[in-house]
């Protein structure tokens, strides 16, 4: 539909999920907001989608909150002001343990920013940048402040979220933030592509290697290690666990079901 702000497309277990608002630099609005919380929600509960790629549709990949919308660009939420959830988007950290690519297209702002620190691997256009432009208008960045000191060196963390100008892909990739720079007639197929190869590790294993990988962060050694033996055990006695074991013996690529 012409009038789509957030494109969901499938091709067999890959999901691409497009900032569709060419005009408006893909700034989220009200509109987008709900169709990008539509759209994380169907890829997270749909178990034969086991990848995405996120990217942005024309020059930008977003521009971050569209100010003129800015109230709408964070959501809806029930209660009052002090009683607003801080987890309701991808953004703020959706729990979504499938894997999730980032395909920056160009200029990565605010919003965008942030999402792609949630993202397992960023692949950036040469012609990309990444900003943090709140404080240079006066506001406060809060999830990359929270998000971005854990993935990069402290003072690369605070170049992006103090100085408020916008870094280069290679730049970024000097920093630990982007995982690869290509060319822009390169950058959807690198990486599907790289979904591709993703595809080929059992749905379930990589969702539960990927949730130990988050929720132990903040965990002690002890708890770690028997929160990942857990998820083991519950891994183990899956279909794909049998299967996996059974392709190896006998020497052969394993169907992977999700099962």
């Amino acid at each position: 539909m012409p009038d789509q702000t957030v494109l969901y497309e499938q091709e067999n277990h890959v999901v691409t999920i497009t900032y569709n608002r060419p005009e408006s630099h893909n700034a989220i609005n009200g509109q987008m907001r709900k169709e990008l919380n539509e759209a994380w929600t169907q890829f997270s509960e749909d178990e034969n989608a086991w990848v995405a790629i996120i990217t942005g549709s024309g020059k930008t990949f977003c521009a971050g909150a569209d100010l003129k919308d800015s109230v709408g660009s964070t959501g809806d939420f029930r209660g009052t002001f002090w009683e607003k959830p801080t987890i309701n988007s991808f953004e703020s950290g959706k729990e979504i343990f499938k894997p999730v690519i980032a395909a920056v297209n160009g200029p990565c702002v605010g919003y965008g920013l942030t999402a792609v620190t949630f993202c397992d691997f960023v692949i950036a256009s040469e012609t990309a940048t990444f900003s943090y432009p709140e404080v240079r208008i006066g506001i406060p960045t809060i999830v990359g402040a929270i998000r971005l000191p854990k993935k990069l060196n402290w003072a690369d963390a605070m170049e992006l979220l103090l100085i408020g100008e916008p870094i280069s892909a290679n730049r970024a990739k000097e920093m630990g933030l982007v995982w690869k720079v290509c060319s822009g007639d390169q950058l959807l197929s690198t990486a599907k592509g790289l979904a591709e190869k993703l595809c080929n590790s059992a749905p379930l294993a990589a969702r539960a290697t990927k949730e130990v990988a988050i929720r132990t962060q903040n965990m002690g050694w002890i708890e770690s290690v028997r929160f990942g033996e857990t998820m083991r055990i519950v891994a183990n006695q899956t279909e794909d666990a049998t299967e996996g074991k059974a392709a190896f013996r006998e020497k052969r690529e394993p169907r992977w079901r999700g099962h």
